[in-house]
């Protein structure tokens, strides 16, 4: 059988692994290709993205993909790990301007609302969304603190995927991967066409769990000022955006895959001419 080719795909979101959930998903690995499509990849484990010798976001790769066949939304695909070579990362100079030419190509929505009708609609299962305002960022402690066992044999047997590790070695990356004692939240406003309206959502993004441990390896008990600093008003004051994506099984339910921070365009100066 003919191999699928290879795609050349700018990486924009990574998420930290969620074993508690009733339908285990490796960690969503998401980007878009050179034509504007939007690719969901896996599978794709979390030892594999986590290397700083590995591809991150804003980096663009080349790898060998094909149709998920289990997975029916449309950007769902299978990665060949095997075949991903590592291109360059597009940067934040100029104000974000080589970034902002592919978050412009990204599927955008001004609501929620509008993208869950894209969903029906177009089976659109990830998307961008503008929110008007960030209200807050809420924390909450995790209902486990630490790997259950059932959680564990389900990271070993996602990590096991495509016979990358062995059992051992399987075992071995879980026990290193620590679990985020806490779950995070983004409550914002968006407009509608019946007027403003508000929605909450979890944060998945890996990013944001990477802050987290770095303020509380800096800040011990102190870690939530920091990281909010960070996360709710350093963000908040940039550009917002939520890259979403919503889950195989329960597709009416969306996560906050990404968050996409460029800094807001400064006004352009007008000049009054005289009128006489």
């Amino acid at each position: 059988m003919e191999k699928c080719p290879k795609e050349r795909i700018l990486i924009l979101a990574k998420t930290y692994p969620s074993p508690s959930a009733q339908y285990i998903e490796t960690s969503c690995v998401a980007g878009i290709n050179q034509d504007g499509l939007m690719r969901r990849l896996y599978p794709v484990p979390f030892r594999m993205i986590n290397a700083s010798q590995q591809f991150k976001k804003w980096q663009w790769i080349n790898v060998r993909i094909e149709k998920a066949r289990k997975d029916h939304r449309p950007e769902s695909h299978k990665l060949y790990v095997d075949t991903i070579e590592c291109l360059e990362t597009i940067t934040t100079k100029n104000e974000w301007n080589d970034r902002r030419e592919w978050i412009n190509r990204i599927p955008s929505f001004e609501s929620f609302d509008a993208i869950d009708s894209a969903r029906l609609n177009n089976r659109i299962s990830i998307a961008l969304l503008r929110p008007k305002k960030l209200i807050k960022l809420e924390i909450q402690g995790s209902r486990n603190q630490d790997w259950t066992e059932e959680e564990k044999e389900k990271l070993t047997r996602e990590q096991m995927q495509g016979n990358l590790f062995s059992e051992i070695e399987a075992k071995l990356q879980v026990k290193e991967l620590r679990k985020v004692p806490f779950d995070f939240y983004f409550r914002y406003l968006c407009d509608t066409l019946d007027g403003e309206k508000e929605y909450r959502h979890k944060i998945v993004d890996w990013e944001a769990s990477m802050l987290f441990w770095k303020c509380r390896r800096s800040h011990g008990a102190n870690w939530e000022a920091p990281f909010r600093a960070k996360l709710q008003d350093q963000l908040g004051n940039n550009e917002l955006m939520f890259l979403l994506g919503n889950q195989h099984r329960f597709q009416d339910q969306w996560l906050i895959i990404s968050l996409i921070y460029p800094p807001k365009r400064k006004p352009i100066e007008v000049k009054q001419g005289s009128l006489f």
